[in-house]
């Protein structure tokens, strides 16, 4: 029986990322990509990035690194050096993409930028994502994840509007280079069609700054538009006018999305049955209420009022109360929550299978670790991931099987330097 394959069985890549690209890589072995990480024979920066496995700040023990690393084979290999710089030319020479996150220029500098690549193979897509672009007069500013957050606009529409002069804020998570790395991901994909189509690769110039310029709602829409520019709200969208509130405490001191109050008049009907059945709907059976749902009122002082009540109704009940309630009632309401608490809900952990358990051999047989997985599901490729790799753990193979080296000229390699292979992985393994 013929093995599943794989969205993208088939296609190797070459990954020479940090913080602003790596998941670009990630992505892509995880939907079956073969993924050649190109590490200094010291590793990347982001190996010694914590919190690291057992409080051990060992370079193959960041977790930080495991996060974002899974479905890659490791190539320690110094590109400055001059057998360095062969090896790549020689992998590039048969690989589909090169995806890189280097400052402008530099690859160019050691005879490796596209121009070069491209004539040892017409079929290369090469992404590099840079903080400003290949070009312009932000070229060579220095950049990083809350540069472009703060710089493409996204921090100035978090924070708070009913704490007095408080500052913006950038959101969590490292979302600058994750919304560079997505964009830098769909233009490589791109290219790889349109390669199908033509036989031709082609460069790629991604920008974090414009991705994130890219991905700030309705603050350009209303700006360009409208001509207003949009304000900070507490726990809900920016807005160039006011829009009610949303957040709601619940007696087990969680909070609650309260959204689109007033949808329509069903729904409000419903939410008022519901408080009206505990006796905490007070006058919102009104018809000036139905008014407001009839015609969709999202701000008025009646609007706040409404609020409010419905706010003390949340504040008498637990979260799970509130979210189910709500949800039955077909409202978009929803329980503020932290990351871990979603590994104990069924409908993730369980029917989604969104916590994969992933081998970690090298600390046993049988020893996994849980990560967080599977962010979308295809019905025909499966998705599937492997653990991040050790530093210059398949530097050997690499060397050895795609391009043919003896164990010779791999040994001379290392004595000089040039490469490194993982501690424990030997030539012979």
């Amino acid at each position: 029986m013929t093995a599943v394959k794989s969205a993208l069985s088939g296609i190797t890549v070459l990954e020479l990322c940090g913080e602003r690209g790596h998941l670009m890589g990630k992505l892509m072995g995880d939907m079956g990509a073969r993924i050649i990480k190109v590490e200094p024979t010291s590793g990347v920066a982001e190996r010694l990035v914590g919190p690291y496995k057992d409080d051990d700040p060992h370079h193959d023990m960041s977790l930080y690194f495991w996060a974002h690393n899974t479905s890659k084979q490791s190539l320690s290999v110094d590109i400055e050096s001059k057998e360095g710089k062969n090896i790549l030319k020689d992998i590039a020479s048969s690989a589909d993409v090169l995806i890189e996150d280097f400052s402008p220029g530099y690859l160019p500098s050691l005879g490796l930028g596209f121009e070069m690549l491209s004539s040892l193979n017409p079929g290369l897509v090469m992404t590099s994502l840079t903080g400003f672009g290949q070009d312009g007069p932000y070229r060579d500013y220095k950049s990083s994840d809350i540069v472009s957050l703060a710089m493409g606009g996204i921090m100035h529409s978090c924070g708070y509007d009913d704490v007095p002069n408080t500052p913006p804020i950038r959101p969590s998570g490292d979302h600058g280079n994750k919304i560079a790395s997505h964009y830098g991901l769909i233009g490589t994909l791109s290219a790889l069609i349109h390669r199908d189509f033509t036989g031709k690769g082609q460069y790629i110039d991604a920008s974090a700054h414009e991705a994130c310029s890219s991905t700030t709602e309705a603050a350009l829409p209303t700006y360009l538009y409208q001509e207003k520019v949009v304000f900070r709200q507490t726990g809900r969208h920016h807005g160039a006018v006011p829009t009610p509130k949303t957040l709601c405490k619940t007696s087990d001191n969680k909070y609650i999305i309260v959204f689109q109050l007033f949808n329509n008049l069903n729904s409000w009907l419903s939410l008022v049955k519901w408080m009206t059945a505990e006796g905490m709907a007070e006058d919102l059976g009104d018809e000036r209420f139905k008014e407001m749902a009839r015609h969709r009122t999202r701000t008025s002082e009646e609007a706040d009022y409404a609020f409010e009540i419905v706010r003390k109704f949340v504040a008498a009940h637990t979260a799970e109360e509130i979210y189910r309630g709500a949800q039955a009632l077909k409202f978009p309401w929803g329980t503020v929550r932290s990351p871990e608490e979603n590994l104990e809900d069924p409908h993730f952990a369980i029917d989604r299978d969104m916590f994969p358990d992933i081998e970690h051999s090298e600390f046993g047989d049988g020893v996994t670790f849980r990560y967080a997985g599977t962010p979308y599901k295809f019905s025909g490729t499966p998705w599937s991931a492997t653990r991040a790799p050790l530093l210059g753990e398949h530097t050997f193979s690499i060397l050895s099987n795609d391009l043919g080296y003896s164990k010779a000229k791999i040994d001379t390699l290392l004595d000089r330097g040039t490469i490194s292979v993982s501690k424990g992985f030997t030539c012979n393994s």
